[in-house]
């Protein structure tokens, strides 16, 4: 082994004996500080040894047969194969440097498996236990979930994800031995913070429009202070009537006048109809009006997928510093 490399320095020399193209799909699982200090630790390579290249890829194909004994069967069975393999020294040094530099997350394998599939397993389980799973996932691959489920359970799992601070360590572990029966002993032994309405708002963020709008109009109903506090959070197509129009002018530059706004508009409200007609001239609004009506008929799904594009670009307008989005005259910021 490379004993005397350090482990950003034998990430570097992973990363580039992996070659550019695997580089890429590994950055894109990083965060922000971890893609900086890669980057800097592969920057300072000034040369590459084989015997250190060789030494690394090779600890890496060790971890990597320790990490998928432990998916398919636990620390105990990860252990006796690579005991009887290795021998029982190297076993111990594998498993201790795999705990120690991978820390292995609750739902791991869940994390990696497809949403479809994970779907398929957790659909008829309890609702609070969903919306425990859903917490621990990338937020797009919860919302693929969430969109999956029927709309009474999505607003219940969404209500139960928001209203959800802490949960023991002990009930996060029963439910991932049942689902995956992975590694239990390297969840922290303190209170997990998970949950909240900034996780549902992040997963409502991308979800399709009819399951974010299903979610919001039973939340609604069945708790309406909640459902609100989650609206302030986020921006949804209707709320095209409260941007400034400064804002809804910068906006109407970037988006397909042909295409996107009249299909956008074909199931929209006279009110935000009204308020984008008084923002662009008075031949692009009587344009706009023939191109709505020459769509005839369409998909709901077609209009709902063009007003959910119209929303990315707000929300990425708003992050950019490039508009100012509130809510019926509320000073509050929000995305």
């Amino acid at each position: 082994m490379a004993t005397e490399i350090t482990g950003r320095q034998k990430a570097a020399i992973l990363i580039v004996s992996l070659g550019p193209e695997i580089a890429a799909q590994v950055y894109k699982h990083l965060g922000d500080q971890e893609i900086e200090e890669l980057t800097l630790e592969i920057a300072a390579l000034r040369e590459l040894r084989a015997q250190d290249r060789t030494a690394v890829m090779e600890e890496y194909r060790a971890l990597s047969e320790a990490q998928s004994y432990v998916n398919s069967g636990g620390l105990g069975y990860a252990r006796e194969v690579l005991e009887r393999a290795m021998g029982s020294q190297k076993a111990v040094d594998i498993l201790r440097r795999l705990t120690q530099n991978l820390q292995v997350r609750p739902f791991d394998l869940v994390r990696r498996a497809e949403p479809q599939q994970v779907l398929g397993f957790i659909q008829n389980e309890h609702p609070q236990t969903i919306a425990l799973i859903l917490t621990y996932l990338q937020p797009q691959q919860a919302a693929e979930i969430l969109g999956g489920l029927g709309p009474e359970r999505q607003a219940d799992v969404a209500r139960r994800m928001a209203l959800m601070e802490r949960t023991s360590p002990e009930v996060v572990r029963e439910v991932e031995r049942v689902l995956d029966r992975k590694l239990s002993t390297l969840v922290s032994p303190e209170l997990a913070p998970v949950g909240g309405i900034e996780a549902v708002v992040e997963v409502l963020n991308r979800v399709d429009r009819a399951t974010e709008r299903t979610i919001l109009d039973t939340l609604g109903s069945q708790d309406p202070d909640l459902a609100e506090e989650i609206k302030r959070r986020m921006f949804v197509f209707e709320d095209i009537i409260y941007l400034d129009d400064r804002s809804l002018q910068r906006v109407m530059r970037e988006i397909d006048l042909e295409k996107d706004l009249p299909l956008a508009l074909k199931a929209a409200s006279t009110e935000v109809r009204e308020k984008i007609q008084q923002n662009i001239s008075k031949r692009a609004a009587e344009n706009l009006q023939e191109n709505i009506e020459f769509l005839g008929p369409v998909r709901l799904r077609d209009v709902e997928e063009a007003q959910q594009r119209i929303v990315s670009l707000v929300r990425r307008l708003e992050e950019e510093g490039e508009i100012v989005v509130a809510r019926g005259g509320d000073d509050e910021i929000v995305v």
